[in-house]
Order: C-alpha cells, then sequence, then structure tokens
C-alpha cells in the first residue's frame, strides 16, 4: 500500500508540474525582431506625420481652410496626437490630395471638399479626446 501511494504521489506530482515546464517555452519572436518592428511602427508613424504636416503647408490647403473658417493651428497641434487606425486613414488622405494638388488639380471640387473633411476629420479627433 505504502508503495502505491508513493508511485500515485510521484505520478501527480509530475502531471502538475507538466503544464508548468511547458509554459516556459521560448518566445517565437526575438527581441531583436520585436524591435525592428517597432521601429518599422514608429518609422511608419512617423512618415505619416509628417505627410499631414506637408498636406497642412499646402496654400492651396491653407486658403481653403481660411476659407472654411477652420483653425489650422489646431489642426497642426492635432497632427501629434493622431495614432493608430486614425492616423494612417488621414495621411492616406493627405496623400491622395497632395498628388492631386502636385499635379496641378488644385481647382477641383472634390479635393477641396476632401481638404475639408482631412481637416474636419483631425479637428474632431481632437476634440473627442
Amino acid at each position: 500500500m505504502y508503495m502505491i501511494r508513493r508511485v500515485l504521489a510521484t505520478i501527480l506530482s509530475v502531471m502538475l508540474c507538466a503544464p508548468c515546464a511547458a509554459a516556459q517555452q521560448l518566445h517565437v519572436i526575438g527581441t531583436p525582431a520585436l524591435d525592428r518592428a517597432i521601429q518599422q511602427r514608429v518609422s511608419g508613424d512617423q512618415a505619416d506625420r509628417d505627410e499631414l504636416r506637408a498636406f497642412l503647408q499646402n496654400p492651396a490647403v491653407r486658403e481653403v481652410a481660411v476659407k472654411a473658417g477652420l483653425s489650422l493651428a489646431k489642426a497642426e497641434a492635432a497632427v501629434s496626437t493622431l495614432q493608430g487606425d486614425e492616423l494612417r486613414r488621414a495621411a492616406g488622405q493627405a496623400r491622395q490630395i497632395n498628388q492631386q494638388l502636385a499635379g496641378g488639380a488644385n481647382t477641383i471640387v472634390i479635393s477641396t471638399t476632401t481638404i475639408i473633411i482631412v481637416l474636419l476629420i483631425i479637428l474632431l479627433i481632437v476634440a473627442l479626446k
């Protein structure tokens, strides 16, 4: 009887410790890869912010904002607070407008409407935070 208890206690101990040992496996991603991923994300976010700042510096955008009564100072300050999907979405729209404006499309009504929408999105995001 003593031998059976001892064997059962040993088996039970091994079974209880096995999940702990399995949980201590090596990480799937290493520290250098994680550092690279973070650096890429930060670089991408900075490029998006630079694109938005370039958009806001465009004379055509400034003219439309003044006519619409929007504050470019608030929009420029808001660029630093944008993050994640909001930042990528606004930067994508700014890239499209910058390309259109670079091509000489500063008189297209759609561009003017889009400029106002992007500025309003930026200001709304800041106002809601």
